[in-house]
This record gives structure tokens, sequence and C-alpha cells, in this order.
């Protein structure tokens, strides 16, 4: 094998380049920490994106990996595995969910979803019943369906002709919602309880309840996109139970598999039931692999102590930020839940979160941002609260250097 070093720029002579990737590789990481190719040594509040959710290479992790790999690795669903079904079987336990369909990504948890919503008023009410309500600045994946059903339209210029059948309606805006639903042919309204890459924007209580409420009331389904806040990263095992809103189905991916890629659809029995044999299908989807190293997260995740430490880190990091924002001038507000954090740039940086990110990245430390207003936190939930503050203080010298 091949193990001779790679550089920065081997990218641009072998890959797609619908990415920019920054000049760093990294190449080993530890809990929160990171380490490059030079040995350079980073705090790690990205998380993968909110993926990473126990840090990197957690000995628990590793260890159901390990054990998994010795016995079998895929079957495909010709067959079910034991990984699966404990897997599914935990989830339901943890949720409102009867049933679960596993996938490999968000953007797959996603077209389950909206399949089963468009298929289940087909079933019930007729083929007329399909059109979906989503939101501007939403998003919930990179498939042509799922692309469309998110409100950002970069994401899908140069791709149309779009599916049809979905309108957006104005995120926290319950009247925009009225105007847009209909009982003959809504059939789902999908909405993320909070928007990540909109500007980690929270949704207000009083308008989800909202939603719930227009779906009981038009016979339409009310689908949650919990991709990025699902799996702890509010406080709560899903953010729907922080909101006392519970949805006909939901999405889940990115933090389930804390970094091994792994997703899953939630739903009741009775919508489940109209996605039968052969109307839907992944070959991964449901890995025994995955499952095993995803049963670990959910196991780890779900515990009392830890749920309660995401509130205390997500303090401990809200108040630090927003020491450094006035400190600086540079943030307007800290807004999101538990380590879904969105620092909000003022009026005169704005569009400048990229700054943000690279200024770090000098001095050690790894943000993200959230369109270009907007420095997103996603950190491990269980970041030591010393990494925190050593976080805080790299970037808070990072602001100081952009800022003089």
């Amino acid at each position: 094998m091949n193990k001779e070093p790679v550089s920065r720029e081997l990218f641009d002579e072998v890959m797609v380049p619908n990415y920019a990737p920054g000049s760093i590789i990294p190449v080993r990481g530890e809990g929160s920490r990171i380490w490059d190719q030079e040995g350079r040594e980073f705090v790690d509040l990205q998380g993968g994106i909110a993926v990473t959710c126990l840090g990197h290479s957690h000995p628990g992790l590793v260890g159901a990996l390990q054990d998994q790999a010795e016995k079998i690795w895929h079957l495909s669903n010709v067959m079910t595995n034991e990984p699966a079904l404990r897997l599914a079987k935990t989830l339901c336990d943890h949720t409102f969910a009867e049933r679960v369909f596993f996938a490999n990504s968000g953007g797959e948890a996603n077209e389950a979803a909206f399949k089963l919503a468009r298929r289940y008023a087909w079933e019930h009410f007729g083929p007329e019943k399909n059109e979906i309500i989503s939101f501007k600045n939403a998003f919930h994946g990179r498939t042509l369906f799922t692309v469309s059903v998110g409100g950002q339209p970069k994401y899908l210029e140069g791709f149309e002709p779009a599916p049809g059948g979905i309108h957006h309606a104005d995120f926290n805006d319950l009247e925009s919602v009225k105007k847009l639903i209909s009982k003959e042919k809504t059939c789902a309204i999908v909405v993320e309880p909070i928007q990540g890459e909109g500007g980690v924007m929270p949704g207000d209580p009083e308008f989800l309840k909202g939603l719930r409420q227009l779906c009981d009331e038009n016979d339409a389904l009310l689908v949650f996109d919990e991709v990025q806040s699902g799996v702890g990263r509010t406080g709560h095992f899903y953010a729907y139970q922080m909101y006392g809103v519970v949805p006909d189905i939901l999405s889940s991916a990115k933090g389930l598999g804390g970094g091994f890629p792994v997703a899953a659809m939630l739903t009741t029995a009775k919508v489940a039931a109209s996605l039968g044999v052969g109307t839907h299908g992944s070959t991964y989807g449901g890995n025994a692999l995955a499952c095993a190293v995803a049963q670990k997260v959910v196991d780890t995740v779900s515990q009392p102590d830890i749920l309660k430490g995401v509130k205390a880190r997500s303090e401990r990091l809200r108040k630090g930020m927003m020491d450094i924002g006035e400190r600086y001038g540079v943030f307007s507000e800290v807004r999101g839940a538990g380590l879904l954090l969105g620092c909000v740039l003022t009026e005169k940086w704005q569009g400048k979160a990229k700054d943000f990110l690279n200024a770090g990245l000098d001095e050690g430390v790894m943000v993200l941002v959230a369109g270009a207003n907007v420095v997103r936190l996603a950190p491990s939930l269980i970041i030591p609260e010393s990494d925190i503050d050593d976080a805080l203080e790299r970037f808070d010298a990072a602001v100081k250097k952009l800022t003089s």
C-alpha cells in the first residue's frame, strides 16, 4: 500500500471540485483534539459538523467497531441482522417511534421521509394530496428531491427541473404556512426544529406547536428533520422532546454514528405501513458495522448525565463566545441550543464568517460557519471543560488579531 505523504494540492488533481477544503490535512484525533500532518494541535469545535458527538477515537466506539468487524460486516437487506434489530428497538424505546428505516446519510433519511409522506397520502387520500410545505433557508440534503424541499435556491441552481409540488413558507411565521396549506393537496410539512445550515435558527415553540395543529387539521404529516439537532445535540435525545411537539416522521443521521456513516428514519406503525415490501430500499442501510457503532453511540448519549452535561457545556461555551463578541464588537447574539450554537456577526462584520474560521485555524481552534454571517459551533457532547476554556482562549486571540 502507498503510504507516502499527500499534499493539499493532490485534492485539486484527483477530486471533483465541489469542495474547497482548507490547507491543513488532519491525520489523528483524540477526544476534542486533532493533529495535522505537521503535528500542529487543534481544539475541535467543528465536530465533523455535528457528527463526532463523542469526539475522536472514543474507546467505546472503537471497541464496538472492532468487535463487530470480527463477526460480520454486511448482509444486504435480503436478510436482517442482530445489530440493526437491537438499534431499531433502542431508538423506538427512546422516542415516539414504533418503526425504523435505516440508511447511510441525512439526505437518504430525508429522501425516505419525503417519499413515505407522499406514499401515505396517496394510499389514504388519493394522488392529488401530494404537496409538501417546507421553509426558506432550510437544508435537507443534496439529492434532487431533498435539495428541492430545502429552501436555498443556490443549491438547486443548474440542476433543474426540480420535482414539483413543493412550497416554501417563512420559518417561524405560522401565517405564511396557513396561506399555503390545503386539506385537499398538502401531504406534509417538513421542518428543522433548529435550522442548521440556515444560520442555527431555533424554531419558536409556538410556531412548532402551530405546525402540529395545522397538520392535524389538514390530514397532513409533520416531518422533523433532526439530522443536525438529534442524538443529544440540544441536551435532549432529540430536539422534539425539548419542544414537546411530536412529529409523525423524524430523520436522524450525523451524530447517530459518531463518525461512522449511518442514518435512520423514525415513524409510527400506522405511517410506516405505507412503505410495504419493494417500495423503498438501501443497499447499505442497516449495515451491521454501522448499527453496532450507532448502538454504542445511542447507549452512551442517552445517559442522563451525558445529556445534563451538554447543557452545562453549552452555557460555558455560550458565555465565553458572548464575552468575546462584546469585547471585540463582533457578535450580536449567540443563539441555538445545547452544543449547536450560532454566533451572529454584527453589521460591521456581515459576510465575513469564513474569516473567523480561518483566523481560528491560525490559532489552533476549529470552528464552522453557517452561511456568511454566522460562526457555528458543534463540538463533541463530552468535550472537557478545560478544552472549552482552551478553545475560547485561542479563539479570543484569533479575533483579537482579526479585529486589530
